[in-house]
């Protein structure tokens, strides 16, 4: 109640609605599973199409996992890659993806190449941001000299050959090229050298001035123009990193950086080792970034000149320096003849390859998926990447039951229980389970048979379709297409209406084509199926979870059980320490009856009438003093959901005109 403390008028504004509870969404997923690149412990970024996931985490090429010495491998379809593709064909727009790896023994699965510094071997390490074969990128560096931006002016119109520096868009730290070609031998120029330019305060002049250091002594600007007679010029020497991926779909990308570690533009640090720093700046140069420059502690290169020489070390065709300056040194044995050029941009490139390291690592297991936080640092792997999003009602792993029924198996079965864990455990989730490869009816009923939760389905056979990348047909699991499946089913329809006798857009075919009778063996068990269907194409017809609750069979059932429970409950956090007596609790009861009748107005309840379809209950009659003490606040909702015709039943008798009905 606020004070009035002065006579007046005072106009407050009131509310005279109740809150409202606004339907949270059910077709975002979270996927988990190898990549052939990308962060394996980094917040999640999410996606939306497969171009994204491709920038972030790799192309679709085959997997080359080995065993922890490197000696033997196993090479595997890339299922993630896959499964997100089917996701977004059919239906699919927000989806997660945790990245799984397993390094080999003493490795980081990282691919890498070294710059040598003087006597120092990998003075300067580049390498790949994330482990996996796709690192094995090359990196261009490319030197550019710009034009001459050495400009004077008269210091006073009136007293001649009195000049003063104009240096453009120079700014301070810049590694610069000055030539003099007129100047004497033992000039401090020399000829010409690079340097590092430096905008100092005067406190003489109370202004700024530039000099120009390195290791043979230091000059000025004011040196540079102090004979009018002689022609100098000053050029910036820029750097620009490129990184070329060896996969097709890559597209190359271009930074321009500085050269010396001090280097700052815009109130920001940019120089070579900041921008490609094993920690960026900020979370999108971390995914977008895919390399890692850094110096070695022993290594000298505390300056960009020092920098710039160990690239000129590095080019082991030992023309880069040659190439980039022959246009502007006096000819020689030691410089191309070239035509000397005083305005445009000269550049050169040095390429390297990181071809040391870079693998897929060993296959991922239960452990992997399963997850860690580290104690000092606080980052989170596997499934325990996936509990940080709230907005994730769908989880699945493709290819995690690949080989279920040869060496795998106890990897993929553990892989399948912690999904089911992890569900369970955040409640507004549903686990799309895989069967495995090449399974039989009486296998993949003995898959069955050692599950149980209403959070989960399972689906069967796997789905036949043409490989973009080989142009051969595959099989692939089914999770990436039914959590699309269910997308599409929710945006279409409603998150009430069963995701089943719904298309599968990519199939070609199944790896077993069911009939009717083997249906009738799975369907009663909760094994999910997918049919062909003469005339109508290749369909998911299958719609249950795998518990043995009968409550809880229907996987339209549960999601939108979830999609209510998790509405109401972000829908009514403003009640929290609000107080709890009768005015609350009307309020409480009204606002879920709002949401609830908006509900059975769109068909999701049972019920010609609203009574008949939910209730809502909040009152002394649902809490008792003790809960009024210990602050709680009880609320009682009972809705009556729609379950799906599963069996359509038509009783059909002969009849004839003239008998009544």
């Amino acid at each position: 109640m606020p004070e009035y403390l002065a006579p007046g008028v005072y106009v407050e504004e009131v509310s005279f609605r109740s809150k409202s509870i606004e339907g949270v969404s059910t077709t975002t997923s979270g996927f988990i599973g190898p990549t052939a690149y990308g962060p394996t412990n980094s917040d999640l970024e999410i996606i939306t199409s497969l171009e994204e996931f491709e920038r972030i985490y790799g192309s679709g090429e085959k997997l080359v996992f080995t065993d922890a010495t490197g000696s033997s491998s196993q090479e595997m379809d890339n299922f993630m890659w896959h499964g997100l593709r089917a996701f977004f064909a059919e239906g699919g727009t927000r989806a997660y993806v945790a990245r799984v790896f397993l390094p080999r023994t003493d490795e980081d699965g990282r691919a890498k190449k070294g710059i040598k510094v003087g006597d120092v071997d990998d003075g300067i390490m580049v390498s790949a941001r994330f482990p996996g074969a796709a690192g094995q990128m090359r990196v261009r560096f490319t030197l550019r000299l710009g034009p001459n931006i050495l400009g004077k002016e008269l210091v006073n119109p009136s007293i001649p050959n009195i000049y003063r520096p104009l240096l453009g868009t120079l700014t301070d730290k810049d590694i610069v090229w000055i030539d003099d070609e007129s100047s004497p031998p033992n000039s401090p120029l020399q000829g010409g050298d690079f340097y590092r330019a430096n905008r100092l305060f005067d406190p003489v002049i109370k202004d700024y001035k530039w000099t120009f250091t390195n290791s043979n002594g230091t000059i000025t600007a004011e040196s540079l123009i102090a004979d009018p007679t002689i022609t100098n010029s000053l050029r910036a020497v820029n750097l620009t990193v490129t990184v070329i991926p060896t996969s097709e779909v890559g597209i190359p990308q271009t930074w321009e950086v500085a050269l010396d570690p001090e280097h700052i533009r815009n109130g920001a640090t940019d120089s070579l080792f900041e921008y490609f720093a094993e920690e960026p700046a900020n979370r999108s140069q971390a995914l977008s970034i895919p390399i890692v420059i850094t110096p070695k502690e022993s290594a000298d290169v505390d300056s960009g000149i020092k920098v710039l020489n160990a690239l000129f070390a590095a080019d082991t065709e030992g023309d880069l320096l040659a190439n980039l300056l022959g246009p502007l040194l006096p000819l020689s044995p030691v410089a191309p003849v070239m035509p000397r050029r005083e305005t445009s941009d000269l550049e050169r490139s040095l390429e390297l390859v990181l071809d040391i390291g870079g693998n897929d690592g060993q296959r991922p297991g239960a452990p992997e998926y399963e997850g860690e936080v580290d104690p000092n640092t606080d980052k989170k792997t596997g499934l325990k990447l996936l509990e940080d999003r709230e907005d994730i009602s769908i989880v699945a792993a493709p290819g995690s039951t690949f080989g279920y029924e040869r060496t795998y198996h106890d990897d993929a079965q553990a892989i399948i229980s912690q999904l089911i864990i992890h569900v369970t455990k955040m409640r507004y989730r549903i686990a799309v389970i895989d069967s495995g490869d090449n399974q039989s009816i009486s296998e993949v009923r003995e898959m069955r048979a050692k599950l149980s939760s209403k959070y989960a389905a399972i689906y069967y056979p796997w789905v036949r379709v043409l490989d973009p990348i080989t142009r051969r047909q595959i099989s692939l699991p089914p999770s990436g297409f039914v959590t699309g499946i269910y997308a599409r089913n929710d945006i279409v329809r409603a998150v009430y209406k069963a995701p089943a006798n719904e298309v599968v857009n990519l199939a070609l075919g199944f790896e077993k084509l069911l009939n009717k009778s083997q249906q009738e063996v799975l369907n009663p068990e909760g094994i999910n199926c997918f049919r062909f269907f003469e005339g109508r194409g290749y369909l998911l017809w299958g719609a249950r979870t795998i518990t043995d609750d009968s409550e809880w069979k229907y996987v339209n059932l549960r999601r939108y059980f979830a999609y209510v429970e998790r509405s109401i409950d972000l829908g009514t956090q403003w009640v929290v320490f609000e107080p709890n007596g009768p005015d609350l609790w009307a309020n409480v009861t009204r606002t879920i009856e709002s949401f609830l009748l908006n509900e059975w107005t769109n068909g999701a309840l049972l019920g010609d009438k609203p009574e008949k379809a939910y209730f809502v209950r909040c009152d002394r009659s649902t809490m008792t003093q003790n809960d009024l003490d210990n602050g709680r606040l009880v609320c009682l909702v009972g809705i009556a959901p729609l379950r799906p015709a599963e069996f359509v039943i038509f009783r059909i008798g002969q009849w004839t005109g003239d008998v009544r009905r």
